[in-house]
């Protein structure tokens, strides 16, 4: 990894069984990551995705850029939009791409995107990464 070097984007699909599966791991049965008349009753689009699931995609992605699980040294993130979830069966996407902004002392330093219907759904979102 070299400074400002874009790292390939990675797109990860989302789909109301996800979110079931991840309340279930979480503990997190929220309604409104289920039900769509609670989920609009609170002012959202509808069912949304856990917000810790879509800053585990991010971390999925800086994973396989770095190439193991021991080489992610920081993760950080603001929740900045809901990610909706339709109730069909395609779901939604959520991109995550990247920019090396530094590399010093084996450490690289990088800057996240992630996107969802073209909206930003993560701010401030950095990553450590051993290199």
């Amino acid at each position: 990894m070299e400074a400002g070097q874009r790292l390939p984007a990675r797109t990860f699909r989302v789909t109301r069984a996800d979110l079931v599966h991840y309340a279930g791991a979480s503990g997190d049965f929220n309604p409104i990551h289920w039900n769509e008349r609670t989920a609009r009753a609170v002012g959202l689009p509808g069912v949304i995705a856990h917000g810790m699931l879509t800053m585990a995609l991010a971390g999925r992605a800086v994973t396989e850029w770095a190439g193991a699980p021991d080489a992610v040294l920081d993760l950080g993130v603001r929740f900045t939009r809901p990610v909706p979830v339709p109730d069909d069966d395609a779901g939604t996407e959520v991109e995550v791409s990247a920019v090396v902004a530094a590399v010093a002392d084996g450490r690289a330093e990088l800057e996240l995107t992630a996107t969802c219907w073209g909206e930003k759904v993560l701010g401030k979102a950095r990553a450590v990464v051993r290199v």
